[in-house]
């Protein structure tokens, strides 16, 4: 099999060459386009977060080594989320060479942050099933670059910071409404507002409710704090 030309520049962006090209080409393919003889990505997937969670481990263990289990693992969880695979997928545009249905293409399929972080766990399985363990890693430490190194110390997710706070004054975790939906199908913009018990709210709006909890999370840590 000979890989497309976007496919090549793909390749390339990442900084490998695929002696199994059918395993990049198995990678960009969503579910939505999948039949009986293609395959999608979801079994790469499966893989790919599990060599991402060692590399980062290994990464973070060598780094530092005076840094406790409770100081790695909220710094592991930064690296591996479902947003920084994204953020990463969106370094290299791997959103341009996805394989995806029409209906996942009309809803902007190509820049959901679920779907680019998905994606990135597979190629990164791909590349792990065509060269072997040490090839997938240079490439992760490659692409995620500066993000290793600038971790926070502290770096819980803004939800679960603020689950933290609430918990430790004996308060209920805080709730998250959806008060609004702007832009169109394709490109949503979600309005999340995050309410604590005690009265505090904040609204915050991002592509995705997931990013908007988070935003609202933070902006409501930022109040509390300040």
């Amino acid at each position: 099999m000979k890989l497309s030309g976007d496919l090549q520049a793909f390749a390339a962006r990442i900084g490998h060459d695929f002696s199994r090209p059918e395993l990049l080409v198995r990678a960009v393919t969503h579910s939505s386009v999948s039949t009986a003889t293609r395959g999608d990505n979801q079994r790469l997937e499966f893989l790919g977060d599990r060599v991402l969670g060692l590399v980062m481990a290994e990464a973070l263990f060598a780094r530092d080594m005076g840094a406790s289990e409770g100081q790695l693992a909220p710094r592991y969880n930064a690296l591996v989320r479902k947003e920084t695979c994204a953020d990463v997928a969106r370094d290299i545009d791997l959103g341009a060479v996805l394989k995806l249905g029409r209906s996942e293409q009309l809803s902007g399929g190509r820049r959901k942050e679920a779907l680019l972080g998905d994606a990135m766990e597979a190629v990164i399985a791909a590349v792990y099933r065509d060269a072997g363990f040490e090839t997938a890693r240079r490439m992760i430490l490659r692409l995620w670059g500066n993000r290793i190194d600038k971790v926070d110390d502290d770096a819980r997710d803004a939800k679960t910071a603020l689950q933290e706070w609430a918990q430790a004054r004996g308060l209920p975790p805080p709730a998250y409404v959806e008060t609004g939906r702007d832009g169109p199908d394709h490109a949503p913009q979600f309005r999340i507002e995050a309410r604590l018990q005690t009265g505090e709210t904040v609204t915050a709006k991002a592509g995705s409710k997931r990013a908007a909890e988070q935003a609202a999370a933070k902006s409501l840590l930022d109040r509390l704090d300040s």
